[in-house]
């Protein structure tokens, strides 16, 4: 009985367990449709979670620095994978529910129903598993970065100097702040990308490189902007957060890093502690480097600056020739040289080259080229696309200028011939006399005004400087104001230039009748006999053609006129009766002209403030009570002018009064000795060594520089006596004194304007002496301290030089045909000196920088002692054969090779007193 009842237990559960097997096999079959029904609801929820998951992820990583989840990833990979899976099911479940029967409780095929039926419960359970675990608080996270973003980069010609240059200014750790500076369309950003891209593969230890253009409507919140996305704070981090907050946030987490922030095309200074920049210091060993165009940012964010030039000749060829292609340049054998005309054209500016470069690539004719060439010369923005791409980029400095007044200055520039250079001087006193000046009535505080205008065009690279006392205009910025004068001026403000073209002939004066700045300077324009109407003109330039012949009537119809420049013509021998009816002139410029008298009508030229005589040689009358009727005048140049004539032949009408002069010997009395048929005497101011002249200078009130050309001791001394004339005075030459012996220099001291001082043809002058009238305190060393050139020429008898110790800032000397001059300096006398001068300074030469030494056959020494000469570059020595030494120092020049001309013969006799001295020299010998 017990074994029964055991097999009776044992069978009830096995009966038990067949039975809930089959009910659950026999559920799978009946709940199929419900099942199928559920998982395509849950299958399209799915869709719908994955979609929105995906945009979320799509939105964050359109951030570029953000990376989606891994989780995320994952899960996204299984719902594609789930959703594929599912949808095969729903698929097959039509011919599975072909098989079923009685209300779906059975089935036709019981095994094949049972098992598509688990399947689809199976996949609906993991569908729902799956969609609850898409659910995420956030999708994405900032993607680490490597230290530097590669950016996209043309090949580039010319850079590697200065990429060096830069490259080691990052390793420097004194060097916190780089700026790099220069001229619009440069290639400063150019430049700072190939910084930039070097250092992915050299990253010198930044922990990260951070680009930024910063433009000129720039922010701070704007730059925030862009280095916080660069640094790792999400696009949200921008909201709800002030500049002040966004800088604490920057700053926190650039100053746990070694950072290189690059920041280009800055327009003002850039407040880095505003944004959250750390300052760069050695400490920290990050790098601030920026673009601008303006040396005056550098200087204000107290980087290190570092200039980006124009491209040198063999480097604007190489690009240029690079974009218009060898196809084109070998299209025709012309083809190759006036491409390298076209390129000289450029000025090596990067812009200009790969501009005009790209549009002739198209041209294989050479008509073409010559054709691109003569409109490059005459209107540049015609020309390819100079006048929508390169000017417009140019002229964002020009607009930056700080005033109308700076903009005006920099067009008026545009009216000198292309290449030439400028005068400091003369540009401001042209503007003075334009009435652009205006914080000033009087030319000598209006010269600060305009120094300070010409060093903000320099530093905005819109001007060039040229060693100390000139600038010159880059031939792509020239014809970028010619543009801004000709497109963007009203028409009656409109310029018209033609400088330094070559022209023979007058342009058609047609086309001047609204034109208010007018040039035609640096062309072979012999005669001008039209009568023009130009009813707005202010300024005309003639200066530097071949005018031999100007009509009465041609200055008729110019009722403004205000400046007039006629320098340079030579075959100008007199002015047209018509200029004195230019009433509103106050400039009137006739240096180096063949002018032989001023006429008594220039009386009505009763605004003038300036008058420029200077080396007029011809010059032999001005009437008298002429210079006084000009109660305005300023400026009055009449230096080296009407001081005799010269040994070249000379012709003129004997009808008229004119001698013909041939080769006549030397005059060493100079005009004093010689009848002149022009005077009337009693009625010019030249006559007496010019003491007329002075007379009716010394009566100007208004007059505050001048040049003058004196050539008599008495005249010096009427000069002398007048209290405005000495303090007022520029240049100063003394020339031909017959009877003196000596000059004491010490007679000159009260010209605190003095900058150049000749003294020629003084044949009797022994000695320049340094005499003290009296007892009382000692001379100042420094006594001509604005005196920069000085000239010694033809006085026979002079045997030394060695007053110039009282000239600390002398830079150029030439002293010439001198026949007994011994020395320059001589010791004796320097110790005479001593007793007289405080403080003396025992190199005179010390901010020397040209010396010219010629037809001294006695000369035998310069100084007894070997001396630095730091600024000198070059010496010129001709027939001084008793020159043996040379009294420089082997650290003269501060290495830079100083340039020697002179006879072979004479440089091999030279002795030295160390090779390190010879070497600081580069000789240039002349013929024999």
């Amino acid at each position: 009985m017990g074994n029964l009842c055991s097999i009776q237990i044992s069978t009830d559960h096995t009966v038990s367990r067949c039975w809930d097997c089959i009910v659950g096999r026999a559920n799978y079959t009946c709940k199929l449709e419900k099942n199928l029904r559920a998982l395509r609801v849950a299958v399209e929820e799915l869709k719908a979670l994955r979609d929105d998951v995906n945009r979320r992820v799509h939105c964050a990583e359109q951030q570029l620095m953000i990376k989606r989840l891994s989780q995320v990833q994952v899960w996204l990979s299984r719902a594609e994978t789930m959703i594929m899976e599912s949808e095969e099911l729903i698929r097959d479940a039509s011919t599975e529910k072909e098989k079923l029967c009685l209300a779906g409780c059975f089935s036709k095929n019981c095994k094949s129903s049972y098992k598509f039926g688990r399947q689809v419960a199976k996949k609906l359970k993991q569908v729902v598993e799956l969609k609850s675990k898409g659910v995420f608080d956030k999708v994405a996270e900032n993607e680490p970065t490597g230290p530097v973003d590669v950016r996209p980069i043309e090949p580039t010609v010319g850079l590697e100097s200065t990429l060096a240059k830069v490259w080691s200014l990052l390793q420097d750790k004194q060097v916190g702040m780089i700026g790099l500076y220069g001229l619009g369309g440069v290639g400063k950003t150019t430049l700072l990308t190939q910084v930039n891209n070097k250092l992915s593969g050299n990253p010198l230890d930044f922990d990260v490189v951070i680009w930024v253009v910063v433009s000129k409507d720039h922010t701070v919140e704007t730059v925030q902007e862009k280095i916080g996305k660069r640094v790792g704070l999400f696009n949200g981090w921008m909201q709800n957060k002030s500049s002040d907050e966004k800088a604490v946030d920057i700053f926190r987490i650039l100053s746990k890093r070694k950072f290189v922030l690059f920041l280009d095309d800055v327009w003002e200074r850039v407040h880095l502690t505003k944004i959250g920049i750390p300052l760069p210091s050695q400490e920290n060993g990050s790098k601030v480097v920026f673009t601008t165009r303006f040396l005056e940012i550098c200087n204000e964010m107290e980087a290190q600056k570092v200039k980006v030039e124009c491209l040198r000749a063999n480097e604007a060829w190489e690009l240029f020739r690079e974009k218009v292609g060898e196809e084109t340049l070998h299209s025709h054998p012309d083809i190759p040289g006036l491409a390298q005309k076209m390129a000289a054209k450029c000025g090596g500016l990067p812009l200009s080259l790969i501009t005009i470069g790209r549009a002739m690539a198209s041209k294989k004719t050479p008509q073409a080229w010559e054709y691109a060439i003569e409109v490059l010369k005459k209107s540049a923005h015609k020309l390819a696309r100079m006048g929508q791409e390169v000017y417009p980029v140019l002229k964002f400095s020009y607009d930056s200028l700080h005033c109308d007044t700076m903009r005006s200055c920099l067009l008026y520039c545009g009216l000198y011939p292309e290449d030439v250079l400028i005068l400091k001087s003369e540009l401001i006193e042209y503007w003075f006399c334009e009435g652009l000046l205006d914080e000033f009535d009087s030319v000598r505080r209006a010269r600060l005004q305009g120094y300070n205008i010409i060093d903000s065009l320099v530093n905005s690279c819109l001007l060039e400087e040229d060693g100390e006392y000139y600038v010159k205009m880059h031939d792509v910025i020239r014809d970028m104001t010619l543009w801004i004068a000709g497109e963007s001026e009203a028409p009656e403000k409109s310029f018209f230039v033609q400088a330094g073209l070559q022209l023979t002939e007058t342009p058609d004066v047609g086309k001047w009748e609204n034109v208010r700045r007018l040039s035609l300077a640096g062309n072979k324009i012999k005669d001008l006999t039209s009568t023009p109407t130009c009813p707005n003109l202010e300024t005309l330039l003639l200066n530097y053609n071949e005018l031999e012949v100007i009509s009465d009537g041609f200055f008729k119809l110019m009722p403004n006129l205000r400046v007039l420049n006629l320098a340079g013509n030579r075959g100008l021998r007199q002015l047209p009766e018509g200029i004195s009816e230019l009433v509103s002139l106050e400039c009137l410029n006739l240096s180096r002209t063949g002018l032989r008298e001023l006429s008594i009508k220039l009386k009505s030229l009763t605004k003038l403030r300036y008058l420029d005589l200077r080396y007029t040689d011809d010059l032999r009358r001005i009437p008298g009570k002429l210079i006084s009727s000009f109660p305005k005048l300023q400026i009055f140049r009449m230096f080296r002018s009407g001081g005799g004539y010269s040994q070249e032949e000379m012709v003129a009408d004997n009808e008229d009064g004119i001698v013909e002069l041939g080769c006549l010997p030397h005059l060493n009395g100079g005009i004093n000795d010689f009848h002149n048929p022009y005077e009337t005497e009693g009625d010019n101011l030249l006559n007496d060594g010019n003491e007329g002249l002075i007379e009716e200078l010394g009566c100007l009130q208004s007059l505050n520089t001048l040049s003058i050309h004196i050539m008599s001791a008495s005249a010096l001394e009427r000069f002398l006596s007048f209290p405005n004339l000495p303090g007022c005075t520029q240049e100063l030459s003394l020339c031909a004194f017959k009877e003196s012996k000596s000059l004491n220099v010490l007679s000159l001291a009260n010209m605190q304007c003095l900058e150049r001082l000749d003294i020629s043809e003084c044949a009797r002058l022994e000695e320049m002496k340094i005499e003290k009238e009296g007892e009382g305190r000692m001379i100042q060393a420094s006594l001509f301290r604005t005196l920069r050139e000085v000239t010694i020429f033809e006085c026979g008898n002079l045997r030394d030089m060695t007053w110039i110790i009282l000239v600390p800032n002398l830079r150029f000397l030439w002293v010439v045909n001198c026949l007994k001059m011994e020395e320059i300096m001589s010791k004796e006398k320097m110790s005479e000196a001593a007793d007289l001068v405080r403080s003396l300074n025992p190199n005179p030469f010390a901010k020397l920088q040209n010396l010219t030494l010629q037809f001294l056959p006695e000369l035998k020494s310069i100084h007894w002692d070997v001396l630095p000469f730091p600024c000198l570059t070059e010496i010129f020595v001709r027939e001084c054969p008793k020159l043996r030494e040379l009294p420089l120092s082997s650290d003269s020049a501060k290495g830079n090779p100083i340039c020697i001309q002179g006879e072979k013969e004479w440089w091999e006799t030279l002795e030295w007193k160390n090779k390190a001295t010879q070497n600081a020299f580069l000789p240039f010998f002349e013929p024999h």
